[in-house]
């Protein structure tokens, strides 16, 4: 039941929702059960062609609206237009998910600065650029009932080696999170986060883990549930974060990833491994040693 359809029919009707990144990957996937719930939902990146052919693709399989609009979130101008484009069609906006990333597998002395800045401005300038016009707009118009919803990554807490940028960026979005979570309370605005392990997606898995790789580092392997996520699970969760169901969560960033991180952050999880008869063994040796 894991990767079914988790609320009612009508669980979003009436809301209209922003989301970046919302033409591929789980961007798409999200954006997808917002409409089969009855939102308004406004998908965007910076390719047109893309987002409209995932605009036609959405709207047909459910029935919903749709709405494509391009926009670089590093430019807070065309974040701005954007906003003014959804608000223009749909009369108000209710929800924002801040899903555009870009992430990409390199040791970081390999890196350029460019590079670096780049993952910097889409995740961190990004989501900050749409937040902040965002919720400029909701406070001053005293629009309440108002829901951010971030997605991070659970190396935002620990850091991890060869995803530098990314580690940095989402570690900021998570700061935002929790720190808006207070300030906004008061104006009726909501911020959680979603924290997802290995969801694989066509155009981010190419890039951090390619094709020859992908048995060497089977990351099904990390996860104690030994399985990758399933599009659904998230998009439930998601649905839920943003639905009037979770109205009393607030500043919360909710971990999906089947026990990943925990497993890496155990100082002896690596003995997961470890046969039975190497258990006896290790039993013999250990009460040699307290004798």
């Amino acid at each position: 039941m894991y990767n079914q359809p988790m609320l009612r029919e009508d669980a979003l009707k009436g809301k209209t929702i922003i989301v970046t990144g919302g033409g591929t990957g789980l961007g798409k996937s999200m954006s997808r059960y917002f409409s089969q719930l009855g939102a308004n939902v406004v998908i965007t990146s910076r390719r047109l062609e893309v987002l409209e052919a995932t605009a036609k693709e959405l709207e047909q399989e459910t029935g919903g609206k749709v709405l494509p609009v391009a926009c670089d979130v590093r430019d807070y101008e065309q974040v701005e237009a954007m906003i003014a484009k959804a608000t223009e069609t749909f009369g108000e906006v209710h929800v924002l998910v801040n899903d555009a990333a870009g992430n990409f597998i390199s040791p970081t002395e390999r890196l350029s600065v460019n590079a670096f800045k780049s993952v910097i401005g889409i995740v961190l300038e990004g989501s900050i650029n749409c937040t902040l016009a965002l919720g400029k707009q909701w406070i001053k118009n005293k629009q309440t009932n108002r829901t951010v919803l971030n997605i991070v990554t659970t190396y935002a807490w620990t850091g991890s080696g060869y995803v530098v940028p990314s580690a940095c960026a989402k570690a900021g979005v998570l700061a935002m999170t929790r720190s808006l979570a207070v300030e906004w309370a008061k104006y009726g605005i909501r911020m959680n986060a979603i924290a997802p392990g290995p969801f694989p997606t066509k155009g981010a898995w190419d890039r951090l883990v390619p094709e020859p790789y992908r048995d060497k580092f089977d990351l099904k392997k990390q996860v104690p549930l030994r399985r990758v996520g399933e599009h659904q699970e998230l998009a439930n969760l998601a649905a839920y974060l943003v639905s009037d169901f979770s109205a009393y969560v607030n500043g919360e960033v909710v971990t999906i990833d089947g026990g990943e991180w925990l497993q890496g952050a155990g100082e002896f999880n690596l003995f997961d491994d470890v046969s039975g008869e190497q258990w006896d063994m290790i039993e013999q040796l250990t009460r040699k040693a307290k004798s």
